[in-house]
């Protein structure tokens, strides 16, 4: 199979398409003939070197989002059959991956696949599962809602973009901190106000800070307070008793499964910002890099 692999990670555009064996998923496996791998910000850690620091010599995958249909599944895979259309989140470098997403087929636990329902297009469900997931985990971490208020920062990200909407339906009240170009979509996703700036913000419930703006986040929380941060290691240090929190996004099918409904009912939004092949993906990657709103995807 073709698979996009980084041959000397930490050095930007060291990545290609290169012929890999064709995986075989084992026990309690399935393997996903790839309709679209969306790009996200950890497969360009794995290119450039996360924090400026490289990752460890030798050959890295990418791609921690796929859809597709099931062609092969272990034998004792009860729940999931072959055609049948669906997403996951993956990491690369786990033991039972060949390669990342970006591939034409991948190696997926089956708990940690949800079946596609049928309003959801393939290529618009490649971008959901860890945008989705790793807001809804963040979400999680800060308790019930209760009516508290939320203030989301790069709140029309792909991370902020969920916390919003997901808060907004467990019952936060949801302020989103982006630009004004952006306060529609936030409008749609749930948000009560949207701020374009910190300045005079205060006393919320609660922050996730999709945005990584640390201490400036922080201030606007109350006294007591909670902060949940998208990147274990870069939180802020903790002030006026808030509490400091942050976590590793985890493959979840289950929920994943709950997620990709709402999508199907509309109440979730998925945006795309474009597709280009494999033998393209330089010029997505290179794209995602310029910003704009949504993911690029990856098709075989």
């Amino acid at each position: 199979m073709r698979a996009i692999i980084v041959q000397r990670p930490g050095q930007p555009g060291s990545f290609g398409l290169e012929n890999v064996p064709d995986p075989r998923p084992g026990a309690g496996q399935v393997r996903i003939r790839m309709a679209g791998s969306a790009i996200n910000p950890a497969d360009l850690h794995v290119m450039d070197g996360l924090g400026g620091t490289p990752h460890p010599p030798g050959r890295w995958g990418v791609g921690l989002d796929v859809s597709g249909v099931i062609d092969m599944v272990a034998s004792d895979v009860r729940e999931l059959s072959i055609g049948t259309p669906v997403a996951a989140l993956t990491f690369p470098h786990a033991p039972h991956s060949a390669a990342g997403a970006a591939a034409e087929y991948v190696i997926v636990p089956a708990a940690d696949v949800a079946p596609v329902p049928e309003r959801v297009d393939l290529l618009d469900a490649a971008t959901v599962p860890l945008n989705s997931l790793t807001a809804d985990q963040l979400l999680a971490r800060l308790g019930p809602a209760d009516g508290r208020r939320l203030l989301v920062t790069g709140a029309a990200g792909g991370v902020g973009g969920y916390a919003v909407a997901l808060a907004a339906l467990a019952g936060w009240s949801v302020t989103g901190l982006a630009r004004t170009s952006d306060a529609e979509f936030l409008g749609r996703a749930g948000a009560d106000e949207v701020i374009t700036s910190l300045e005079g913000a205060s006393a919320y419930d609660a922050v996730l800070d999709a945005a990584k703006l640390g201490g400036a986040a922080l201030r606007a929380v109350r006294d007591h307070g909670m902060y949940a941060g998208v990147f274990p290691g870069l939180e802020p240090a903790g002030e006026r008793g808030i509490m400091i929190t942050s976590g590793v996004v985890a493959p979840d099918g289950r929920r994943l499964r709950e997620i990709l409904a709402l999508t199907a009912q509309g109440r979730l939004e998925t945006r795309r910002a474009g597709v280009q092949p494999l033998e393209k993906a330089a010029l997505a990657y290179q794209a995602f890099r310029e910003g704009g709103r949504g993911r690029w995807v990856l098709t075989p």
